[in-house]
């Protein structure tokens, strides 16, 4: 296991542990989002070190200059849309003015802008290969989640699922990340 895929597994383990005594011991001390936040992040955290374990480099092709850059970019980028998350969900509880509340629900949108521009550059800096792999996996990612929100829109018509539309359009890009995670494992694999 890599450096990498140790410090990934050592925060879920915390963040998780946290989160399960929070629980237990102060069921009442966060709240709900709160409580939230810390199960996402630590099962994200756990599923990047067993992925980083998985394939310490297989998939990357990246010098180690470009790999500290993209981690110089996104890290601080993901972190920023962690805390305006959490501070625009608590701000929309207490502000009542149409354009603030606009503005609030805005505020994680730039972060994640960021990251996005991170992602971009790293493929750009990529060989022809890994451009390749990338735009692979990526298609994979939108055409798989594009037709799971087609179909839940059609069970949706039908009545037969009730899923809120705002509910339903946050968790996209984060599902087209996961998937695109997954894809990116198989599509390597053709190429290995």
């Amino acid at each position: 296991m890599s450096r990498v895929s140790r410090r990934f597994a050592a925060v879920g383990l915390v963040l998780l542990a946290s989160a399960l005594a929070a629980d237990h011991f102060a069921p009442q001390a966060l709240p709900d989002f709160v409580r939230g936040v810390l199960y996402g992040l630590a099962i994200g955290c756990l599923l990047g070190a067993a992925l980083k374990a998985r394939l310490p480099d297989a998939c990357d092709s990246a010098t180690p200059e470009q790999r500290r850059r993209y981690l110089r970019e996104f890290v601080p980028a993901m972190g920023l849309y962690v805390v305006t998350v959490i501070g625009s969900v608590y701000l929309l509880k207490r502000v009542d003015a149409p354009v603030l509340r606009a503005l609030i629900a805005l505020m994680p949108v730039p972060p994640v802008a960021f990251a996005m521009r991170a992602i971009v550059r790293r493929i750009r800096d990529a060989d022809e290969l890994q451009r390749r792999i990338e735009l692979e996996a990526v298609s994979v990612a939108t055409l798989l989640v594009s037709l799971g929100y087609l179909t839940a829109g059609f069970l949706q018509q039908a009545k037969v699922i009730d899923v809120p539309s705002g509910v339903a359009m946050i968790w996209v890009f984060p599902l087209v990340c996961l998937v695109y995670g997954f894809a990116k494992i198989l599509v390597n694999r053709r190429y290995a």
